[in-house]
């Protein structure tokens, strides 16, 4: 928005850039200007007008008093000079005083007054109330003392001759009458100037003096009024209303009764003048600080503009014409600021308006010059800057507002070396912008500045209005004013209170208080206590704490989560730049055990999650700040504080929850996770990501939320609602590509070895990657028997050593898939035709688990080995004769037992002889053993051929034919080796004889079938033998 900095349209006198302005230009006082004592700019007529604006009730006063004194025919002989707390006052009294002196020799006189001539030789009586002493008298000359404002007028007008007519009044402190006024004016030309009337009667020592002052006042009027060329100007701060905000209210309120009454009496009224009317403070102070003032248009157009545009964001009453002629009036000030010193300030007892604005205007105006801020368009309430020693010692020394220097140390401005918190919150929020918290601070403390309550502070609304100007984002003034108020130990607390400081500390300074009560030690349980709630819990990771060491870190499966590793700040944080893995975070990466002598492997389960150390030291402190809520908020020391602060200290404790885990989240934000690309280009395979600020301040308490998303985003992690890997990288990547055939479970654990593949979240990954691979053709799956291969149903996955999965290529060349599928040749039978060719619905003929036809890919014959007798595998039964009927099936074991006897019952059959198994696994062949003996009524035989190929090229063969608590025992051997084994084979079976036969026609085969099922799933070849 355009607009033009004031450093191009005005120029200050140069006094006022050199700081040499007189302190006689702030410190003019009525005595010394009628003694000639006082400063030149005052005591010289000619000086004093030539410095002075000629405002428009400066002219009116000079006109009707002179007019009167010089016997023109003024209608009036009394004056109320009616003005507030400073507003030109003493000014117009001096120029009254010099105007009837001596008006007719000031060169300039004709701006200020027109008359066919001047009153000379005028005497002047001025009576001060501030310097008044009604107890001790004041020292008149002659040796006299004068007590009374009567005893003081009459030596000014008379001497020593004219202080005997009132003496006895004087020292008896009762008010002369009007003649013996009249006594002591003679024929003179008299001007009577009384000022600061109510500070004199806050001095009397009781109403009696008080009673005196309206006898008085009724003699002095009287007395003026009998005299043609006497008059008496007097002054009064109070509103047109009647009412006083000063020092000094119940006083003028008083003696502005006592007028209205005289005038009620009298029938007569003093002419009351101002003269200088609030819209004419402008002019007059533009006159004495600048040689040069040029109002830019486009200044004018953007802050009417602004206003306009933020007028549901901003008080009311600052857009039309009005506002904008008020604007170019007050220029270069901004009007918050001159209507803040003039309504507020001004009503501090030690402030008198234009000559106390003058004294902190100059000031301001040598410190905005010096400074330049590239903000100022106007000159704002916030450039008002209390780290200018001048201008704080404005306030708190000569307004005697002392008891604000905290606030201004703690909040606004400190010393050297220790920031105050505005301050602070422009470094940490506002670096390289405007100082927003800064100016939100001095602009409350300026609005602050009153004697009456309900003028002191100013709403959020306001704050607002005063702030902006073209160069500042209401946006930030806003956030600004938020961080301020949350972290200020001065600023009034009570519910509704406006925006103001207070001398006494509040709630703020009270919880810092108890902060620093502390213990250090519950200050560290706390914290460590809070971080492994917020990494811990039910997550995807399994959270390990605070590692001291590789032996802090196990290197196995454990509940298949990866592990998150912790590590403590004080142990190690990290700031932006890191170029190298901490020893700390390599060690445990690539070691482990007790004494970490061993290698991880494992690598690819583990991250680690550090501190940043530009974020230690506020973790700590929320942490500490909930721990002196807790304090504060016990039931004892809750019935300390005031009503509103119990409220807020609960609150606050409540909200203190969620800080600790935001400020947890954003302290630890570093990730260290296993990466092919090493961090600086180092040897240990571990990069860095960080979570940034936003992030880690979401959810708060559920750290690991951000954790996996952070992961996820650069791929590293895969979680169950993710896409799946691309199945030919997991290929190329793993020993399958080059082996061609891998289990399950070894698969799975390269995804926890290789620092180059993702890491899945639980099991859910690995499946869908085996699926998509199935579906793409890149996979074959076996489990069983079972094979599934592209264009096949989608299997269920299951990870263990049982599992295999192929490469297609591999899986090709093996003859596993695609199938072979043979026509079986027609069996011809001895002696006739078989019943179970196919006479009997539901039978079939006893097809061997060799591949022909089954529809599940039998185990291949290894290198080296025979098929069983007659091409059958070991354990098959023989053909049965030809007077014998047999019902076969095969897969998953529960459901082929279920066929063949529903098959036996359909044909008729009602006993069976045999059951025969065949499991497609030797890992089911030994479960099988287990239960199979549960079975009751059968003769049980196991039988098994294994053959197998060591690693260092051994081939041993072993075979099993007998029973089944014998073969149980070769388990713990068999296993291990042929999990081990280079190259395998294995055949086994398992025979039941039921002597007595097996009745079909009861409930016994669903009950061998519970039995032989109810611990695991298996599948196999199943045979049943018709009893004969």
């Amino acid at each position: 928005m355009a607009s033009t900095t004031i450093f191009g349209t005005c120029q200050p006198r140069q006094d006022i850039l050199n700081g040499t302005m007189s302190e006689a230009e702030f410190a003019a006082r009525l005595g010394p200007v009628l003694s000639g004592q006082g400063p030149a700019d005052y005591v010289d007529a000619r000086r004093f007008f030539a410095n002075t604006y000629p405002t428009a009730g400066l002219k009116e006063l000079l006109g009707q008093v002179l007019s009167r004194l010089s016997g023109h025919g003024s209608s009036s002989a009394v004056f109320r000079l009616d003005t507030s707390f400073g507003g030109g006052k003493t000014h117009g009294l001096i120029a009254l005083i010099h105007g009837a002196r001596e008006g007719a020799s000031v060169p300039n006189m004709g701006e200020f007054v027109t008359l066919p001539s001047l009153p000379t030789g005028t005497s002047v009586a001025a009576f001060d109330g501030e310097a008044s002493d009604p107890s001790n008298g004041r020292t008149m000359g002659d040796g006299i003392r004068a007590f009374t404002p009567w005893g003081e007028i009459a030596y000014q007008i008379g001497g020593a001759a004219g202080y005997e007519i009132v003496r006895k009044s004087d020292e008896m402190r009762r008010a002369p009458g009007a003649d013996t006024l009249a006594e002591v004016f003679g024929d003179r030309t008299v001007l009577v100037v009384l000022d600061e009337l109510g500070e004199y009667l806050r001095k009397c020592p009781d109403a009696y003096g008080r009673d005196q002052i309206s006898a008085f006042l009724k003699a002095l009027f009287a007395a003026v009024e009998s005299r043609p060329r006497a008059a008496v100007v007097f002054t009064l701060a109070v509103r047109s209303d009647g009412k006083a905000t000063d020092a000094f209210a119940r006083e003028n309120e008083e003696i502005s009764r006592i007028v209205s009454e005289l005038e009620s009496v009298s029938g007569r009224k003093a002419t009351i003048l101002n003269p200088t009317s609030d819209d004419e403070t402008a002019a007059v102070l533009k006159r004495r600080l600048f040689e040069r003032v040029d109002v830019p248009q486009e200044t004018m157009d953007a802050y009417c503009q602004l206003w306009t545009q933020y007028r549901d964001r901003i008080d009311a009453g600052h857009q039309g014409a009005e506002a904008r002629t008020a604007l170019a009036a007050s220029y270069p000030f901004h009007p918050d600021l001159l209507d803040t010193l003039t309504g507020k300030t001004a009503t501090l007892a030690d402030f008198q308006r234009v000559r106390g604005m003058l004294r902190i205007l100059a000031k301001t105006v040598a410190s905005v010059w010096a400074k330049r801020p590239k903000d100022a368009a106007m000159i704002h309430t916030h450039h008002v800057d209390l780290g200018d020693e001048g201008i704080r010692r404005e306030f708190t020394t000569r307004l005697n507002q002392s008891q604000y220097d905290s606030a201004i140390l703690n909040d606004i401005d400190g010393k050297a070396g220790r920031a105050a918190l505005a301050a602070g919150i422009d470094a940490d929020r506002f670096g390289g912008l405007l100082p927003y918290a800064s100016y939100v601070a001095r602009t409350i403390f300026v609005h602050t500045m009153a004697y009456n309550n309900e003028l002191r502070g100013l709403t959020p609304a306001h704050l607002r209005y005063s702030v902006l100007s073209p160069d500042a984002d209401l946006s930030f003034v806003s956030d600004a004013e938020a961080a301020f108020i949350q972290g200020s130990a001065y600023l009034d607390d009570r519910p509704g209170a406006p925006l103001r400081f207070n001398a006494e500390a509040n709630l703020t300074q009270i919880i810092a208080r108890e902060e620093r009560n502390v213990e250090a030690e519950a200050l560290r349980v706390e914290t460590d206590s809070r971080i492994k709630d917020i990494f811990g819990g039910n997550g995807s990771f399994e959270a390990i704490p605070f590692p001291a060491g590789a032996f802090d870190v196990p290197d196995d499966i454990g509940d298949g989560k990866p592990r998150l590793a912790i590590v403590h700040h004080q142990a190690l944080s990290i700031g932006n730049v890191v170029d190298e893995v901490p020893d700390l975070i390599s060690t445990i990466y690539q070691r482990k055990g007790q004494d970490g002598g061993g290698l991880r492997q494992l690598r690819n389960n583990l991250v680690f999650l550090v501190a940043d150390d530009r974020h230690v030291q506020h973790l700590t402190a929320t942490v500490s700040r909930h721990l002196a809520l807790q304090e504060l908020k016990r039931a004892d020391r809750l019935n300390e504080l005031a009503d509103h602060q119990k409220a807020q200290v609960i609150e606050l404790a409540r909200r203190s929850e969620s800080d600790i885990a935001i400020a947890i989240q954003q302290c630890y934000r570093h990730l260290f996770y296993p990466s092919r690309t090493a961090l600086g280009g180092g040897t240990v395979s571990l990069d860095l990501a960080t979570i940034d600020q936003h992030s880690a301040s979401e959810r708060p308490g559920s750290g690991q939320t951000q954790i996996v998303r952070q992961l996820s985003d650069i791929g590293k992690l895969r979680t169950p609602e993710d896409q799946p890997d691309l199945p030919q990288f997991v290929r190329d990547r793993t020993p399958l590509k080059r082996i061609g055939q891998m289990t399950a479970a070894d698969l799975r654990a390269e995804f926890r070895r290789d620092p180059s593949l993702p890491m899945h979240v639980g099991d859910d990954p690995f499946r869908k990657l085996v699926i998509k691979g199935i579906t793409d053709g890149v996979f074959v799956y076996q489990r069983e028997g079972l094979t599934a291969g592209k264009g096949d149903p989608v299997p269920s996955i299951v990870i263990d050593g049982s599992s295999i999965i192929s490469t297609a290529d591999y899986a090709r060349d093996h003859g596993i898939f695609p199938r072979s599928v043979k026509t079986p040749e027609p069996e011809t039978p001895i002696g006739g035709p078989m019943v179970n060719g196919g006479d009997v619905p539901g039978s079939t003929t006893s097809t061997k688990p060799n591949g022909n036809g089954s529809g599940i890919q039998a185990p291949a014959v290894p290198f080296g080995a025979q098929p069983g007798a007659g091409g059958q595998p070991a354990g098959t039964p023989a053909p049965s004769t030809p007077s014998a009927q047999t019902f076969s099936g095969e897969g998953v074991l529960k459901d082929a037992l279920s066929t063949v006897f529903q098959r036996a019952r359909a044909a008729k059959i009602e006993k069976v002889s045999s059951l025969s198994l065949t499991p497609f696994e030797v890992g089911h062949f030994f479960m099988l053993l287990n239960v199979v003996e549960s079975v009751p009524g059968a003769t049980k035989k196991a039988n098994a051929t294994i053959e197998f190929e060591t690693t260092a090229g051994s081939v041993i063969s072993m075979s099993i034919d007998g029973t089944v608590a014998d073969a149980k025992q070769t388990r713990e051997f068999v296993e291990p080796q042929l999990r081990a084994a280079a190259e395998k084979h294995v055949e086994t079976g398992i025979q039941l004889e039921f002597a007595d036969g097996l009745a079909l026609s009861g409930d016994e085969p669903e009950k061998i079938i519970e039995r032989l099922t109810k611990f695991g799933t298996s599948a196999a070849f199943v045979e049943v033998t018709a009893e004969a």
